[in-house]
């Protein structure tokens, strides 16, 4: 995320209002403070390159893109930066131009200010789909970027199945991919409870049923020696306590889910998860 205190990208009109002179802009864009995007529209030292490219290509940030700028957890990253050129915006084509525009109603206080959160997600799910929709909107709940109101604008700006989905939704998932988890086994049915505490083992993602526990491990964890002698001796533990542990990566959970599905209805077909 860029972090400056004025606007990264600003247009001259605002420099203008703010008590600026062309000269002095002039001046500015000279010493290096501020970089031509295009006609008009400058941006500031510390704007990162996917703002100012938003910038130069008419708009802001927007989508999974802003969702990513915020710290949320997107699904995938991708080259392409997704623009908010609001509802009656133009696009601009640019150098190395990898952009997807997104026109839609709405205001913000600067000229290239990012939507909202509740926008951003309606954007997520109208682009991106309702699975990745929901597994950004629990990232923003977890980290209190959406409050009760802007739930309620969001239910009022989605069909019933995203309706479905805010009411699934929970404010206390680890991580995307705890979510995507959870999101993907729903149709099953199963009693699934989330960050359960077990004796001699501590926190663990899921408990399914009685006795199955499943550890999603992201990718930044877990690589390591340390962290596989450490997740070997809590799963030894778990099962001197009659648990069995289902463990899987971030490959596995995005790419490959019907492995582990497959794996976890095995599980359950066996009765593995029912305290006898």
């Amino acid at each position: 995320m860029c972090s400056v205190d004025q606007p990264a990208v600003v247009a001259f009109r605002e420099l203008i209002a703010g008590g600026s002179t062309a000269r002095a802009v002039k001046q500015e864009v000279a010493s290096g403070s501020l970089r031509v995007l295009r006609r008009g529209v400058y941006a500031r030292v510390g704007a990162c390159a996917a703002v100012a490219g938003a910038g130069a290509h008419g708009g802001a940030l927007a989508c999974v893109s802003a969702a990513a700028h915020l710290g949320l957890w997107v699904l995938e990253h991708e080259e392409s930066v997704h623009v908010w050129v609001r509802a009656h915006g133009r696009s601009y084509p640019h150098l190395d131009c990898h952009c997807t525009p997104h026109w839609d109603d709405g205001t913000s206080a600067d000229a290239f200010g990012m939507p909202s959160v509740p926008r951003i997600l309606r954007q997520i799910l109208l682009c991106r789909g309702l699975e990745e929709f929901f597994v950004t909107l629990e990232s923003a709940r977890r980290k209190s970027v959406i409050d009760a109101a802007g739930l309620t604008w969001l239910r009022q700006a989605v069909g019933p199945a995203a309706r479905d989905a805010i009411d699934f939704s929970r404010d206390d998932a680890d991580s995307g991919l705890e979510s995507l988890f959870r999101w993907r086994l729903r149709p099953h049915g199963l009693s699934v409870r989330t960050q359960v505490r077990v004796t001699s083992v501590g926190r663990v993602d899921f408990i399914i049923g009685d006795l199955l526990i499943v550890e999603v491990d992201g990718v930044p964890n877990h690589d390591d020696e340390s962290h596989r002698h450490k997740d070997l001796v809590r799963d030894a533990n778990a099962a001197a306590w009659g648990y069995v542990t289902l463990r899987f990566d971030y490959p596995l959970v995005v790419h490959d889910w019907e492995t582990v599905e497959m794996a976890v209805l095995a599980y359950i077909d066996r009765g593995l998860h029912v305290a006898r």
